[in-house]
């Protein structure tokens, strides 16, 4: 496992006491990070929009840091990085560029254990954008097993015909923890025969990755898949920065998402013809969140330090390309570490027969968060009591609607633990135990 005693103590808030454990939905912030900050704003200038040296020195640390974000995932380079506030926006990106293209009588798939940011944004296209234009597009939700909470790719493949243009789909449950098999997925998309106009004739795959970049290996490349999204504040970046990954090609045609500032190329603006700005710009309208795309781009880096040599900086705030090897190691010692992590929770909650628990009783299935409920108190109890005790959780929907309503729970809620690599076995244990059997 990680040395998570060497980790530890470059966190603040594990340091005050705190045990953390709702790192899915977000993850806290090291020293290395807030230092970096405090440099930054030295020379801070905005970027692309000035010949002052800090403008420059800014400019390029911004512009690099989309090298490293492309290089952590897999993509072939920068042109492929487009960056948004989180993934919920990334995702509604997609959405929108591709809103025109959409004929009467398309669908859209996804399932029933998407987070709502990659079901709302395609209900409101189905059910509220395009019927005001006359357009009608089926908006289809593939089913999953309710006792192993794995998808079901027979249901999902019926659902998906010639009139599909895109399969939206998480990578992994923020609720069910389930790690679905993109590729196999990317298969039942690319047999479905839709044309689109650019020629390509398959369905369009667009992978929540939320809860899967900051606990796996990912490889964009690998996959093949069209689009990609996820958020650096669930990997220890402060809050503000999501990422879209999508294939070049896909990006030269499709219509900005916003319009204005720098997404125009240079003095290309006249009465009857805009030029949009060359990639990845062209997708960046105003100015961006400069500070927040640097400490995003170093906290891969420093992720990457903490998973295969803690103490040690080799990676982090180093001029080097991130050698895909070292990625691959540093994310899959991540995924060993929370696999052991979130076995030990099943163990212990898996012997308290008062808790019914969702998703994948395997820890190899699974992705570092495990959530339930009680045959006797609501989850947003446990929660409450948990706090007292100093264990920090998350009781809710988790914005899993859909799922929530899947089961028929009343309230649609649950209550969630979910660990990240400051976390250890006694925070496990901690948490576990306090919850009343």
């Amino acid at each position: 496992m990680i040395d998570t005693q060497k980790i530890r103590e470059y966190f603040p808030a594990i340091q005050a006491g705190r045990v953390v454990t709702n790192n899915a939905a977000s993850t806290q912030a090291p020293v290395q990070l807030l230092d970096l900050l405090e440099k930054l704003v030295v020379q801070y200038d905005n970027v692309h929009r000035g010949q002052s040296r800090s403008s420059l020195l800014t400019t390029t640390e911004f512009e690099s840091s989309y090298d490293t974000i492309a290089q952590f995932v897999g993509a072939a380079s920068r042109n492929n990085i487009i960056l948004y506030r989180n993934a919920t926006e990334a995702i509604n990106s997609v959405m929108y560029s591709l809103m025109t293209e959409f004929k009467d009588g398309d669908n859209v798939v996804t399932t029933f254990m998407e987070h709502n940011s990659n079901y709302v944004p395609w209900y409101g296209l189905c059910e509220e954008i395009l019927p005001k234009f006359g357009i009608r597009v089926e908006c289809r939700i593939a089913k999953f097993d309710k006792e192993t909470g794995a998808l079901d790719l027979n249901h999902l493949n019926s659902l998906v015909d010639r009139r599909t243009k895109i399969v939206c789909c998480a990578g992994a449950s923020n609720f069910l923890g389930t790690i679905n098999p993109i590729k196999k997925i990317k298969e039942i998309a690319d047999s479905s025969g839709y044309l689109h106009p650019n020629g390509d004739k398959r369905s369009y795959l667009l992978i929540d990755g939320a809860q899967l970049v900051p606990n796996a290996y990912v490889n964009v490349s690998e996959l093949g898949v069209d689009f990609f999204a996820w958020s650096f504040h669930k990997m220890l970046a402060p809050f503000g920065v999501g990422a879209l990954y999508a294939r070049e090609d896909l990006l030269l045609k499709m219509r900005p998402f916003l319009y204005g500032g720098d997404m125009i190329a240079e003095g290309m603006v006249s009465r009857g013809k805009v030029d949009y700005n060359s990639l990845p710009w062209k997708f960046t309208a105003g100015t961006p969140n400069i500070l927040g795309t640097i400490l995003s781009a170093q906290s891969l880096r420093l992720l990457m330090d903490f998973s295969l040599n803690p103490g040690t900086q080799n990676y982090f705030m180093a001029d080097k390309e991130l050698a895909t090897p070292d990625i691959k190691k540093a994310m899959d010692n991540i995924e060993f570490h929370e696999k052991t992590l979130i076995g030990e929770a099943l163990n212990i909650l898996g012997d308290m027969p008062s808790l019914n628990i969702f998703g994948p009783k395997n820890p190899e299935s699974r992705t570092s968060l495990v959530a339930f409920t009680h045959k006797d108190n609501s989850p947003f109890k446990i929660a409450e009591e948990l706090s007292k005790l100093g264990v920090e959780s998350r009781a809710g929907c988790h914005c899993a609607t859909l799922a929530h309503h899947y089961y028929e729970l009343n309230p649609p809620a649950s209550c969630r633990l979910s660990f990240y690599v400051y976390n250890d076995i006694e925070d496990v244990r901690k948490a576990c135990f306090a919850i009343n059997p």
